[in-house]
């Protein structure tokens, strides 16, 4: 008999709340649940291909790799075998011999976090690597040197804002992203109901840009030339703020419109600043690109100079039921660096643009929950890397382009077969709620958690080792019930059998002021950075950016025919000036190259993209706009750069 069952969407960063109709261990149907407190009934086609995930072809017991192909295995086997590899090789060449690697959605499930972090921090290795320096490690940095620990991101408060300025991002496809902001398109026209006005800074006119009260195309990775700008408009009106005026002494509106393209810089700071309330918001767009932490740290300082931080309708910061500072590191910086280019560590983890030259150092890898061959700088490299590991284990439900490099996979159990309880992302929505979401199926006998495969991994190799500080650990108790301890000792004082009566979630409230006791305007590192920026020459030739796709989830889910279905995706954009320049013409297959290598890819046209610029996303195996970066080229906080990769473009 069908019944209906409320949970959320652990895709993305939307948290989005899902109303299921099931019967007898099957979904029959998914769409929006229009009680959820932050999500009121949005939903996009990620949230209805989670049916596709649970019912797809994968993985649901452990393989290992034979000379005759993939050989299932028993748990019990496949633990032993991981563990006494992993352990043979740090007797023999130390503990750092071992390599991690964290993909994005270690973060969306909730055993990952609690269990699996911790497992890796059994290893004692220092060579651990995630997606976060290919994304979003910019604000991690920016926050842990202003405000005191990296995960104090101030958020933008945009149902109250009155001018919504976005930079190098793109809500209505993303969500958000460090601004969980699910429904975001009723949310922009609340935003207009209420007088108030969005601007839209990006070199693709983007589907925010579509709906924006303005656009300004800009030249790649320039950003940080407007942003200072800006920032030295604001300062002729205020006082006070001396070691900011005496970083953007040098720069000057009329530079500053020279490299990048913008014209009407002094009338855009201006506007902000007169806003009744205004924020300044920037993601991958700015973090992805060479100067990736100024333009954070810029971000930041325009809200605080126009007196927009820490207030209703500028850049606030959440009050989760569960305090995600308690359960995380305030992000320390450069206590150790890698071995082959002396790259700096943030907060454990060294920049994953240097994996591949690590590895020869490194022997074995445990990736969990990532595919890095298509997802970070120059796959083909780190592909050929890893094909010669003495070792490797992977938690992950596919074989993928980095998987099948694997000796053993653990498959964990998918979504909707695992309780849900999102410490990450609650911490930073545009307002506070919580919600528990309880397994809509139970697992099958055969499967494992996330958060079993971990615990188990973990008692064996902390028997191996001695290592009685695992065995003290709470990860004998389940995530669930770590959970409950968290909402008990929180200041919401909540717990998971009341939450369980609200399977809706429960709304905590607008966002409100924090009274943070010191922020530091300036931190020398970010200040040396930023007078580096009134050195940059003009852009020369073609310029490449990313894109995201709303159909698409980085480097997975590009297999579901649900979300694969309609017009290719994986297609270079171009403005029609630029290839009939090139004697190109609209559907030509064409070959781009960048100092990294080469690609060969269909090309449309479009004056969607500001002239100079190319657009490819990442994630496909076919042509990748990571096969194209160069993980050379890195921020001054170790992300990769991304957007504004120099490229040529010439016929196939």
């Amino acid at each position: 008999m069908a019944e209906t069952r409320f949970g959320s969407c652990t895709l993305c960063e939307a948290l989005c709340g899902l109303e299921f109709q099931v019967d007898s261990g099957r979904v029959l149907s998914i769409k929006g649940d229009t009680r959820d407190p932050l999500s009121r009934g949005h939903i996009c086609p990620k949230g209805v291909a989670l049916q596709d995930i649970h019912e797809g072809d994968r993985l649901r017991t452990p393989v290992r790799k034979t000379d005759g192909g993939w050989e299932e295995i028993s748990w019990d086997d496949a633990f032993d075998l991981v563990v006494d590899r992993l352990a043979a090789i740090r007797d023999e060449h130390g503990r750092n011999a071992v390599g991690v690697y964290l993909g994005n959605p270690t973060v969306h499930s909730l055993g990952a976090l609690t269990h699996g972090t911790t497992f890796l921090s059994l290893l004692r290795t220092r060579n651990r690597f995630s997606a976060t320096s290919v994304d979003q490690l910019p604000h991690q940095l920016v926050a842990s040197l202003m405000f005191g620990h990296q995960f104090l991101i101030p958020i933008p408060d945009i149902d109250r804002t009155d001018f919504f300025l976005v930079i190098g991002a793109n809500p209505m496809v993303s969500n958000g992203s460090i601004m969980t902001v699910p429904d975001f398109a009723r949310r922009r026209a609340e935003l207009r109901e209420r007088g108030g006005r969005m601007v839209v800074v990006d070199p693709r006119r983007t589907e925010t840009a579509k709906i924006a009260d303005e656009h300004h195309f800009i030249r790649p990775g320039t950003d940080a030339a407007l942003l200072l700008a800006m920032v030295k408009v604001v300062l002729e009106k205020v006082e006070g703020y001396d070691e900011v005026r005496d970083i953007v002494e040098p720069i000057t509106v009329e530079w500053a419109e020279s490299i990048t393209g913008v014209r009407g810089i002094r009338e855009l700071a201006q506007d902000f600043q007169a806003a009744d309330t205004a924020v300044a918001y920037g993601r991958t767009g700015v973090s992805t690109q060479a100067h990736g932490a100024v333009c954070q740290w810029a971000i930041q300082v325009l809200n605080l100079i126009t007196g927009n931080l820490d207030r209703p309708g500028g850049a606030m910061f959440t009050k989760p039921a569960v305090d995600l500072l308690r359960l995380t590191s305030a992000g320390g910086r450069d206590r150790w660096r890698s071995s082959v280019r002396g790259l700096s560590e943030f907060a454990g983890e060294l920049p994953v643009a240097a994996l591949a030259e690590e590895i020869g150092g490194i022997r074995a890898m445990v990736v969990s929950a990532g595919n890095p061959v298509l997802s970070t700088p120059d796959g083909r490299k780190l592909d050929k890397a890893l094909a010669t590991l003495d070792f490797m284990v992977a938690i992950d439900p596919k074989i993928n382009e980095t998987t099948k490099h694997a000796d053993v996979i653990l498959p964990p159990t998918t979504a909707l077969e695992r309780d849900h309880y999102d410490l990450v992302f609650h911490a930073l929505a545009v307002r506070n709620t919580t919600k528990f979401s309880p397994a809509l199926f139970p697992k099958p006998a055969t499967s494992r958690h996330d958060w079993e495969i971990f615990r188990e991994l973990g008692l064996r190799y902390a028997k191996r080792f001695r290592d009685k500080w695992f065995k003290a650990q709470l990860l004998r108790l389940s995530p669930t019930r770590i959970v409950d301890l968290l909402l008990r000792t929180g200041s919401h004082h909540l717990s998971i059998n009341k939450l369980k009566k609200h399977p809706h979630g429960l709304d905590l409230g607008p966002l409100t002021p924090r009274g943070l006791e010191k922020i530091e305007i300036a931190p020398k590192f970010l200040a040396d950075a930023a007078r580096e920026v009134a050195t940059m020459p003009v852009p020369q030739g073609l310029l490449l950016i990313g894109r995201r796709h709303l159909r698409a989830n980085n480097s997975w889910m590009n297999d579901l025919p649900r979300l694969t279905k309609g017009k290719a995706r994986n297609h270079l954009l171009m403005h029609p000036d630029d290839l009939k320049a090139r004697s190109l013409s609209d559907g030509d297959t064409v070959k781009i190259r960048s100092a990294a290598g080469e690609v060969t890819v269909a090309v449309t046209a479009t004056e969607d993209l500001m002239p100079g610029v190319v657009s490819l996303p990442h994630g496909y195996a076919a042509a990748s706009a990571n096969d194209l970066t160069d993980p050379a080229v890195l921020d001054v906080s170790g992300n990769a750069v991304l957007n504004g990769v120099p490229v040529t473009v010439s016929a196939a």
